[in-house]
Protein backbone atom coordinates (compact mmCIF):
# COMPACT_ATOMS: atom_id res chain seq x y z
CA UNK A 1 0.00 0.00 0.00
CA UNK A 2 1.02 3.43 -1.12
CA UNK A 3 2.92 6.01 2.15
CA UNK A 4 -0.20 8.30 1.80
CA UNK A 5 -3.31 5.46 1.92
CA UNK A 6 -0.85 3.33 4.56
CA UNK A 7 -0.96 6.54 6.96
CA UNK A 8 -4.16 7.27 6.72
CA UNK A 9 -5.14 3.47 7.57
CA UNK A 10 -2.28 3.59 10.70
CA UNK A 11 -4.13 6.82 11.99
CA UNK A 12 -7.76 5.96 11.49
CA UNK A 13 -8.57 8.69 9.15
CA UNK A 14 -10.92 6.21 6.94
CA UNK A 15 -13.79 5.22 6.79
CA UNK A 16 -15.53 4.56 4.07
CA UNK A 17 -13.97 4.20 -0.01
CA UNK A 18 -15.32 3.79 -2.93
CA UNK A 19 -12.15 1.94 -4.51
CA UNK A 20 -9.26 1.27 -2.25
CA UNK A 21 -7.18 -0.93 -4.65
CA UNK A 22 -7.88 1.07 -7.27
CA UNK A 23 -6.91 4.30 -5.58
CA UNK A 24 -3.85 3.00 -4.27
CA UNK A 25 -2.64 2.07 -8.00
CA UNK A 26 -3.45 5.43 -8.69
CA UNK A 27 -1.40 7.07 -6.48
CA UNK A 28 1.48 4.57 -6.66
CA UNK A 29 1.98 5.38 -10.50
CA UNK A 30 1.53 9.15 -10.18
CA UNK A 31 0.45 12.18 -7.80
CA UNK A 32 -3.01 12.90 -7.86
CA UNK A 33 -5.33 16.12 -7.28
CA UNK A 34 -7.53 15.53 -4.37
CA UNK A 35 -10.31 17.69 -2.89
CA UNK A 36 -12.34 18.89 0.11
CA UNK A 37 -15.03 21.29 0.71
CA UNK A 38 -16.35 23.30 3.72
CA UNK A 39 -19.44 25.91 3.03
CA UNK A 40 -18.96 28.58 4.51
CA UNK A 41 -21.49 28.90 7.36
CA UNK A 42 -19.32 30.52 9.99
CA UNK A 43 -16.27 32.99 10.33
CA UNK A 44 -13.63 29.78 11.32
CA UNK A 45 -13.54 25.72 10.82
CA UNK A 46 -14.12 24.45 14.33
CA UNK A 47 -12.26 21.20 15.15
CA UNK A 48 -14.68 18.72 13.99
CA UNK A 49 -13.71 19.94 10.41
CA UNK A 50 -9.50 19.06 11.41
CA UNK A 51 -9.60 15.50 10.95
CA UNK A 52 -10.61 16.72 6.49
CA UNK A 53 -7.53 19.16 7.37
CA UNK A 54 -4.79 16.58 8.84
CA UNK A 55 -5.81 14.76 5.57
CA UNK A 56 -4.76 17.75 3.69
CA UNK A 57 -1.44 18.14 5.30
CA UNK A 58 -1.01 14.22 4.66
CA UNK A 59 -1.31 14.68 0.96
CA UNK A 60 1.08 17.81 0.93
CA UNK A 61 3.84 15.92 2.53
CA UNK A 62 3.19 13.35 0.15
CA UNK A 63 3.51 15.62 -2.93
CA UNK A 64 0.11 15.61 -3.43
CA UNK A 65 -2.16 18.41 -4.93
CA UNK A 66 -4.85 19.22 -2.40
CA UNK A 67 -7.92 21.70 -3.70
CA UNK A 68 -10.00 23.67 -0.80
CA UNK A 69 -13.21 23.84 -2.48
CA UNK A 70 -15.14 27.32 -0.41
CA UNK A 71 -19.02 26.66 -0.98
CA UNK A 72 -19.51 30.14 -1.81
CA UNK A 73 -22.08 29.12 -4.22
CA UNK A 74 -23.88 25.67 -2.03
CA UNK A 75 -23.57 27.49 1.13
CA UNK A 76 -26.43 29.44 -0.28
CA UNK A 77 -28.94 26.25 -0.80
CA UNK A 78 -27.54 24.28 2.42
CA UNK A 79 -26.32 20.56 3.16
CA UNK A 80 -28.87 18.57 4.82
CA UNK A 81 -26.37 15.60 5.47
CA UNK A 82 -26.52 15.03 9.01
CA UNK A 83 -28.97 18.22 9.75
CA UNK A 84 -32.14 17.70 11.21
CA UNK A 85 -33.55 21.28 10.20
CA UNK A 86 -32.91 23.31 6.93
CA UNK A 87 -29.94 25.55 7.48
CA UNK A 88 -30.56 29.40 7.80
CA UNK A 89 -30.15 31.14 4.87
CA UNK A 90 -26.97 33.47 4.85
CA UNK A 91 -27.06 36.58 2.83
CA UNK A 92 -24.43 36.94 0.45
CA UNK A 93 -22.38 39.51 2.27
CA UNK A 94 -22.51 37.13 5.32
CA UNK A 95 -21.32 34.33 2.77
CA UNK A 96 -18.42 36.29 1.69
CA UNK A 97 -16.95 37.87 5.42
CA UNK A 98 -17.53 33.59 6.21
CA UNK A 99 -15.28 32.53 3.28
CA UNK A 100 -12.72 34.87 3.92
CA UNK A 101 -12.71 33.89 7.78
CA UNK A 102 -12.53 30.25 7.18
CA UNK A 103 -9.81 30.65 4.22
CA UNK A 104 -7.16 32.71 6.42
CA UNK A 105 -7.80 29.63 8.89
CA UNK A 106 -6.93 27.14 6.71
CA UNK A 107 -4.46 28.95 5.56
CA UNK A 108 -2.21 28.36 8.85
CA UNK A 109 -1.92 24.45 7.93
CA UNK A 110 -0.61 25.18 4.93
CA UNK A 111 3.02 22.92 4.80
CA UNK A 112 4.19 24.76 1.89
CA UNK A 113 5.32 28.37 3.97
CA UNK A 114 7.46 25.87 5.49
CA UNK A 115 9.17 23.81 2.43
CA UNK A 116 8.31 25.70 -0.35
CA UNK A 117 9.19 21.82 -2.08
CA UNK A 118 5.39 20.59 -1.46
CA UNK A 119 2.27 22.01 -3.37
CA UNK A 120 0.73 24.97 -2.01
CA UNK A 121 -3.05 24.49 -0.86
CA UNK A 122 -5.27 25.60 -3.93
CA UNK A 123 -8.29 27.18 -2.57
CA UNK A 124 -11.30 27.63 -5.11
CA UNK A 125 -14.81 28.77 -4.65
CA UNK A 126 -17.69 27.36 -6.55
CA UNK A 127 -19.35 30.61 -6.98
CA UNK A 128 -17.43 30.46 -10.20
CA UNK A 129 -19.45 28.22 -12.01
CA UNK A 130 -22.70 27.40 -10.19
CA UNK A 131 -23.96 31.46 -9.76
CA UNK A 132 -24.48 31.53 -13.85
CA UNK A 133 -25.89 28.33 -14.48
CA UNK A 134 -28.39 27.97 -16.85
CA UNK A 135 -30.97 26.34 -15.12
CA UNK A 136 -32.61 24.76 -17.93
CA UNK A 137 -29.58 23.22 -19.59
CA UNK A 138 -28.20 22.02 -15.91
CA UNK A 139 -31.62 19.37 -15.81
CA UNK A 140 -30.72 18.42 -19.48
CA UNK A 141 -27.32 17.89 -18.98
CA UNK A 142 -26.92 17.33 -15.70
CA UNK A 143 -30.29 16.43 -13.62
CA UNK A 144 -31.28 13.51 -16.05
CA UNK A 145 -27.73 11.66 -14.56
CA UNK A 146 -29.54 11.71 -10.86
CA UNK A 147 -32.15 8.84 -9.70
CA UNK A 148 -34.06 10.07 -6.94
CA UNK A 149 -34.93 6.30 -6.14
CA UNK A 150 -31.10 6.14 -5.33
CA UNK A 151 -30.99 9.94 -3.83
CA UNK A 152 -34.07 8.48 -0.95
CA UNK A 153 -31.86 5.64 0.24
CA UNK A 154 -29.23 8.19 1.31
CA UNK A 155 -28.89 8.21 5.09
CA UNK A 156 -28.91 12.41 5.25
CA UNK A 157 -32.20 12.34 2.89
CA UNK A 158 -34.18 8.86 4.52
CA UNK A 159 -32.66 10.29 8.16
CA UNK A 160 -35.32 13.17 7.93
CA UNK A 161 -38.23 11.26 6.02
CA UNK A 162 -38.59 8.70 8.45
CA UNK A 163 -38.85 11.38 11.15
CA UNK A 164 -41.27 13.24 9.14
CA UNK A 165 -38.74 16.06 9.11
CA UNK A 166 -39.58 18.91 6.46
CA UNK A 167 -36.92 18.04 3.36
CA UNK A 168 -36.89 20.99 1.14
CA UNK A 169 -36.79 20.79 -2.70
CA UNK A 170 -34.25 23.38 -2.15
CA UNK A 171 -32.22 21.10 -0.26
CA UNK A 172 -32.64 17.89 -2.73
CA UNK A 173 -30.26 20.29 -4.91
CA UNK A 174 -27.27 20.31 -2.84
CA UNK A 175 -26.50 16.52 -3.36
CA UNK A 176 -26.58 17.75 -7.24
CA UNK A 177 -24.63 20.66 -6.83
CA UNK A 178 -21.89 18.79 -4.58
CA UNK A 179 -21.31 15.94 -7.35
CA UNK A 180 -21.55 18.76 -9.68
CA UNK A 181 -18.60 20.15 -8.31
CA UNK A 182 -16.27 17.77 -8.47
CA UNK A 183 -17.16 16.73 -11.88
CA UNK A 184 -15.72 20.61 -12.16
CA UNK A 185 -13.02 20.19 -10.41
CA UNK A 186 -12.14 17.18 -12.49
CA UNK A 187 -12.86 19.37 -16.01
CA UNK A 188 -11.04 22.22 -14.86
CA UNK A 189 -7.43 21.00 -12.42
CA UNK A 190 -7.79 16.80 -13.27
CA UNK A 191 -9.25 16.15 -9.41
CA UNK A 192 -9.49 12.43 -9.14
CA UNK A 193 -10.27 11.88 -5.40
CA UNK A 194 -12.53 13.74 -2.84
CA UNK A 195 -12.18 13.67 0.55
CA UNK A 196 -15.37 14.07 3.01
CA UNK A 197 -16.98 13.48 6.61
CA UNK A 198 -18.85 10.12 6.75
CA UNK A 199 -22.28 12.69 6.67
CA UNK A 200 -20.88 13.33 2.86
CA UNK A 201 -20.74 9.89 1.99
CA UNK A 202 -23.89 10.11 -0.06
CA UNK A 203 -22.67 13.09 -1.81
CA UNK A 204 -19.28 11.97 -2.26
CA UNK A 205 -20.54 9.05 -4.50
CA UNK A 206 -23.46 10.67 -6.47
CA UNK A 207 -20.05 12.73 -7.33
CA UNK A 208 -18.02 9.88 -8.78
CA UNK A 209 -20.80 8.36 -10.58
CA UNK A 210 -21.67 11.23 -12.11
CA UNK A 211 -18.12 12.10 -12.95
CA UNK A 212 -18.46 7.98 -14.75
CA UNK A 213 -21.11 8.81 -16.49
CA UNK A 214 -20.07 11.43 -18.06
CA UNK A 215 -16.64 10.38 -18.74
CA UNK A 216 -18.74 6.99 -20.56
CA UNK A 217 -20.79 9.22 -22.65
CA UNK A 218 -17.22 11.03 -23.76
CA UNK A 219 -15.38 7.80 -24.76
CA UNK A 220 -13.44 8.26 -21.40
CA UNK A 221 -11.55 6.47 -18.88
CA UNK A 222 -10.31 7.69 -16.37
CA UNK A 223 -11.00 6.86 -13.02
CA UNK A 224 -12.12 8.80 -9.77
CA UNK A 225 -12.67 8.11 -6.42
CA UNK A 226 -14.25 9.21 -2.95
CA UNK A 227 -13.31 8.45 1.01
CA UNK A 228 -14.42 9.25 4.01
CA UNK A 229 -13.43 9.77 7.34
CA UNK A 230 -15.09 9.37 10.57
CA UNK A 231 -16.77 11.75 12.64
CA UNK A 232 -15.17 13.46 15.49
CA UNK A 233 -17.02 11.34 18.27
CA UNK A 234 -15.62 10.65 22.05
CA UNK A 235 -15.15 7.40 23.52
CA UNK A 236 -19.17 7.72 24.55
CA UNK A 237 -20.16 8.19 21.06
CA UNK A 238 -20.78 11.47 21.08
CA UNK A 239 -19.88 14.62 18.47
CA UNK A 240 -16.61 16.67 19.77
CA UNK A 241 -15.81 20.25 19.19
CA UNK A 242 -18.16 22.07 21.57
CA UNK A 243 -18.15 22.44 25.66
CA UNK A 244 -20.69 24.36 27.72
CA UNK A 245 -18.87 27.55 26.66
CA UNK A 246 -19.29 27.25 23.10
CA UNK A 247 -17.78 25.84 19.91
CA UNK A 248 -13.35 24.95 19.79
CA UNK A 249 -12.81 27.38 16.73
CA UNK A 250 -9.53 27.30 14.82
CA UNK A 251 -9.79 30.82 14.72
CA UNK A 252 -7.93 32.67 17.75
CA UNK A 253 -10.02 35.79 17.36
CA UNK A 254 -13.05 33.31 18.17
CA UNK A 255 -11.25 31.37 20.89
CA UNK A 256 -7.92 31.91 22.28
CA UNK A 257 -5.41 29.87 21.63
CA UNK A 258 -4.59 29.10 25.53
CA UNK A 259 -8.43 27.76 25.53
CA UNK A 260 -8.14 25.93 22.35
CA UNK A 261 -4.86 24.26 24.59
CA UNK A 262 -6.60 23.45 27.61
CA UNK A 263 -9.98 22.27 25.63
CA UNK A 264 -7.04 19.13 24.41
CA UNK A 265 -5.11 19.41 27.72
CA UNK A 266 -8.91 18.04 29.36
CA UNK A 267 -10.06 15.33 27.09
CA UNK A 268 -11.09 11.89 28.68
CA UNK A 269 -8.06 9.67 29.45
CA UNK A 270 -10.24 7.08 26.88
CA UNK A 271 -10.24 9.10 23.72
CA UNK A 272 -5.98 11.07 24.33
CA UNK A 273 -4.43 8.15 22.42
CA UNK A 274 -7.14 7.95 19.24
CA UNK A 275 -6.63 11.96 19.27
CA UNK A 276 -2.56 11.88 18.80
CA UNK A 277 -3.28 9.64 16.26
CA UNK A 278 -5.73 12.33 14.81
CA UNK A 279 -4.45 16.16 15.32
CA UNK A 280 -0.63 15.48 15.98
CA UNK A 281 1.90 14.79 13.85
CA UNK A 282 3.81 12.54 16.06
CA UNK A 283 5.07 9.08 14.86
CA UNK A 284 2.61 6.18 14.59
CA UNK A 285 5.80 3.92 16.85
CA UNK A 286 5.85 6.61 19.44
CA UNK A 287 1.74 7.17 19.73
CA UNK A 288 1.70 3.24 20.09
CA UNK A 289 4.21 3.68 23.22
CA UNK A 290 2.17 5.92 24.39
CA UNK A 291 -0.51 3.49 25.05
CA UNK A 292 0.62 1.11 27.44
CA UNK A 293 1.04 4.34 29.91
CA UNK A 294 -1.83 4.67 32.51
CA UNK A 295 -3.08 6.63 35.57
CA UNK A 296 -1.31 9.67 36.28
CA UNK A 297 1.50 9.44 33.07
CA UNK A 298 -1.82 10.28 30.92
CA UNK A 299 -1.24 13.66 32.14
CA UNK A 300 1.95 13.99 30.48
CA UNK A 301 0.08 12.90 27.37
CA UNK A 302 -2.60 15.21 27.52
CA UNK A 303 0.12 17.57 27.44
CA UNK A 304 1.94 16.50 24.62
CA UNK A 305 -1.25 15.80 22.98
CA UNK A 306 -2.36 20.07 23.72
CA UNK A 307 0.92 21.22 22.56
CA UNK A 308 0.89 19.19 19.73
CA UNK A 309 -2.41 20.22 18.37
CA UNK A 310 -1.59 23.95 19.37
CA UNK A 311 1.52 24.52 17.72
CA UNK A 312 -0.01 22.97 14.30
CA UNK A 313 -2.70 25.04 14.59
CA UNK A 314 -1.43 28.17 15.90
CA UNK A 315 2.42 27.93 15.84
CA UNK A 316 5.31 26.58 18.06
CA UNK A 317 5.75 30.26 19.88
CA UNK A 318 1.96 30.37 20.71
CA UNK A 319 1.71 26.69 21.94
CA UNK A 320 4.92 26.76 24.30
CA UNK A 321 3.15 29.98 26.14
CA UNK A 322 0.18 28.13 26.28
CA UNK A 323 2.58 25.44 27.61
CA UNK A 324 3.89 27.72 30.17
CA UNK A 325 1.18 29.39 31.14
CA UNK A 326 -1.01 26.34 32.08
CA UNK A 327 2.44 25.08 34.22
CA UNK A 328 2.18 28.52 36.17
CA UNK A 329 -1.73 27.92 36.57
CA UNK A 330 -2.07 24.87 37.50
CA UNK A 331 1.34 23.29 38.98
CA UNK A 332 3.28 26.36 40.48
CA UNK A 333 -0.50 28.24 41.53
CA UNK A 334 0.95 31.12 40.90
CA UNK A 335 -1.66 34.01 40.35
CA UNK A 336 0.50 36.11 38.46
CA UNK A 337 -0.27 33.63 35.71
CA UNK A 338 -4.00 34.54 36.03
CA UNK A 339 -5.65 37.12 33.42
CA UNK A 340 -5.96 40.46 34.94
CA UNK A 341 -9.80 41.77 34.44
CA UNK A 342 -11.07 45.23 35.55
CA UNK A 343 -14.80 45.86 36.56
CA UNK A 344 -16.97 48.68 38.03
CA UNK A 345 -17.60 49.10 41.72
CA UNK A 346 -20.29 47.09 42.73
CA UNK A 347 -20.05 44.51 39.82
CA UNK A 348 -22.34 41.24 39.87
CA UNK A 349 -21.12 38.04 38.93
CA UNK A 350 -22.98 37.55 36.08
CA UNK A 351 -21.98 40.74 34.41
CA UNK A 352 -18.48 40.16 35.52
CA UNK A 353 -18.56 36.74 33.44
CA UNK A 354 -20.26 38.59 30.51
CA UNK A 355 -17.27 41.15 30.51
CA UNK A 356 -14.48 38.51 30.64
CA UNK A 357 -15.91 36.48 28.17
CA UNK A 358 -16.37 33.46 30.68
CA UNK A 359 -19.51 33.19 28.81
CA UNK A 360 -21.02 34.32 25.49
CA UNK A 361 -25.00 35.29 27.32
CA UNK A 362 -26.13 35.80 30.56
CA UNK A 363 -28.11 32.15 29.91
CA UNK A 364 -25.17 30.78 29.08
CA UNK A 365 -23.03 32.10 32.44
CA UNK A 366 -26.45 31.18 34.29
CA UNK A 367 -26.11 27.35 33.41
CA UNK A 368 -22.40 27.49 34.47
CA UNK A 369 -23.10 29.22 37.86
CA UNK A 370 -25.86 26.84 38.42
CA UNK A 371 -23.88 23.68 37.46
CA UNK A 372 -21.18 24.63 40.21
CA UNK A 373 -18.56 25.65 37.36
CA UNK A 374 -17.87 28.78 38.60
CA UNK A 375 -15.61 30.18 41.90
CA UNK A 376 -14.60 33.06 43.76
CA UNK A 377 -11.14 32.11 45.48
CA UNK A 378 -12.28 28.49 45.26
CA UNK A 379 -15.57 28.58 46.91
CA UNK A 380 -18.50 27.68 44.50
CA UNK A 381 -20.60 30.89 44.16
CA UNK A 382 -24.56 29.62 43.32
CA UNK A 383 -25.73 33.38 43.27
CA UNK A 384 -25.63 34.67 40.31
CA UNK A 385 -26.33 38.70 41.70
CA UNK A 386 -22.43 38.03 43.53
CA UNK A 387 -21.25 41.48 44.14
CA UNK A 388 -17.60 41.96 44.09
CA UNK A 389 -16.30 44.74 47.08
CA UNK A 390 -12.87 43.88 47.20
CA UNK A 391 -9.43 43.78 44.63
CA UNK A 392 -7.70 40.98 43.79
CA UNK A 393 -10.52 38.53 43.89
CA UNK A 394 -9.91 35.45 41.78
CA UNK A 395 -12.49 34.20 39.50
CA UNK A 396 -12.58 30.82 38.23
CA UNK A 397 -14.99 29.19 35.30
CA UNK A 398 -14.41 25.67 34.94
CA UNK A 399 -11.23 23.80 34.60
CA UNK A 400 -9.68 26.17 31.79
CA UNK A 401 -10.61 30.06 32.95
CA UNK A 402 -9.15 32.14 35.74
CA UNK A 403 -9.28 35.60 36.62
CA UNK A 404 -7.65 37.89 39.37
CA UNK A 405 -10.49 41.18 39.44
CA UNK A 406 -9.59 44.74 39.89
CA UNK A 407 -12.04 46.85 40.95
CA UNK A 408 -11.93 50.40 39.26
Amino acid sequence: MTKFLQTLKNRNFINQATDLDNLDKKLSENKITAYIGFDCTAKSLHIGSLIQIMMLRLLQKNGHQAIILLGGGTTKIGDPSGKDKARQILSEADIESNLEGIKKSLEKFDLSKEDLSLPKFKFVNNEEWLKNLNYIEFLRDIGYQFSINKMLTFESVKNRLDREQNLSFLEFNYLILQSYDFLELNKRFGCNLQIGGSDQWGNIVSGVDLIRRINSQNNKSEEVFGLTSPLLLNSEGKKMGKTADGAIWLDENMLSPFDYFQYFRNVKDEDVVRLLFYFTEISEEKIEEYQKLQGQELNKIKEILAFEATKICHGEKIAKECLEKAKEIFLNKNQDAFKEIKIPKNSKLIDVMILSDSAPSKSQARKLIQSGAVKINKEKISDENYIFTKNGDILSVGKKKFFKLSIE
